[in-house]
């Protein structure tokens, strides 16, 4: 069994990114938050994309273990607003915004406009030593809706409906979320590089 570590505290993730590999390649990963993450100053995510800011993170962590990190970057992309808030969807509403902050201001800027078309976009990049290994990208369809739906997931889960589903991500229990994600997604499709590398 491999161990790839996590570079990120966040629960949601986390539980997302076990989920995930359990699912995909049947216990073949094991997957654990990078060590003493909380005591590691985090770097600048200055990318310009989700990619960028995905491989920033990935081999900024490579450093502080010989092991194999990945890092993911993700963002809701509105059509309406021209793909905002995009890369700055975590700070949408300032550098300390709340999920409830940002999706106050998403729900303002929306006002009256009908065309609410939105995908979640999800980038995950694998480090070792210093070297980015692979990066791959997962998204998810939806639209926004006009008020929140759902008391599950975190961000802009309960204004995200996924219209196959018919139900908002904060609406799907984990494994109906997961199994849709665009970080699911992204991150199957690193374990399938992984699970079966090219000659």
């Amino acid at each position: 069994m491999s161990l790839l570590y996590a570079c990120s505290s966040n629960p949601g993730k986390l539980r997302e990114f076990t989920f995930t590999a359990h699912r995909t390649v049947a216990g073949e990963f094991r997957i654990e938050p990078l060590p003493r993450l909380s005591e590691i100053t985090p770097p600048a995510e200055d990318g310009a994309t989700y990619q960028e800011n995905a491989a920033i993170k990935a081999l900024y962590y490579s450093g502080f273990s010989d092991d194999l990190v990945f890092a993911d970057d993700s963002g809701l992309e509105v059509d309406a607003l021209h793909g905002a808030p995009g890369i700055h969807s975590a700070r949408f509403a300032g550098p300390h915004a709340t999920g409830a902050q940002n999706n106050t201001l998403l729900l303002s800027k929306l006002a009256g406009i009908t065309q609410r078309r939105a995908r979640f976009v999800t980038a995950i990049s694998l480090a070792q030593k210093g070297k980015i290994l692979q990066t791959t990208v997962g998204t998810a369809e939806g639209e926004i809706l006009a008020t929140p739906r759902g008391h599950l997931g975190f961000g802009y889960d309960a204004l995200f409906l996924f219209p196959p589903l018919g139900r908002t991500f904060a609406e799907l229990e984990d494994t109906e979320k997961f199994a849709v994600s665009a970080r699911g997604e992204a991150f199957r499709r690193l374990l399938n590089l992984l699970s079966h590398p090219q000659p």
